[in-house]
């Protein structure tokens, strides 16, 4: 687990995640440039928002926790640059599983 002090909480039902790298040279030896790379489809979760307001009030809480790596959509969330690091905005609902 990574100990990482974010600037970013936040907010409704949404997480912050670092992308976790992918291998750059492949099983055959052949290095990956940048341009080659797919877009990262796991990550750990570095924050978790307090929840979406349900329409009788209630804010239940999130199924992931801090610390967790996840699994998610190719394209989802938003990608944000701060402190030369990579991260990414995404909606509970766009996590499609928690790696164990």
């Amino acid at each position: 687990m990574t100990t990482v002090s974010v600037k970013i909480r936040p907010l409704g039902d949404r997480v912050l995640v670092k992308p976790l790298s992918r291998e750059t040279v492949t099983k055959s030896g052949i290095v990956l440039p940048d341009t080659a790379k797919e877009k990262p489809q796991e990550g750990e979760i570095l924050a978790v928002g307090p929840g979406k307001v349900l329409d009788n009030g209630k804010r239940p809480a999130l199924e992931v926790s801090v610390g967790q790596k996840v699994l998610f959509a190719k394209y989802a969330g938003t990608d944000i640059k701060m402190d030369g690091e990579e991260y990414l905005i995404l909606r509970e609902s766009d996590i499609m599983g928690i790696v164990e």
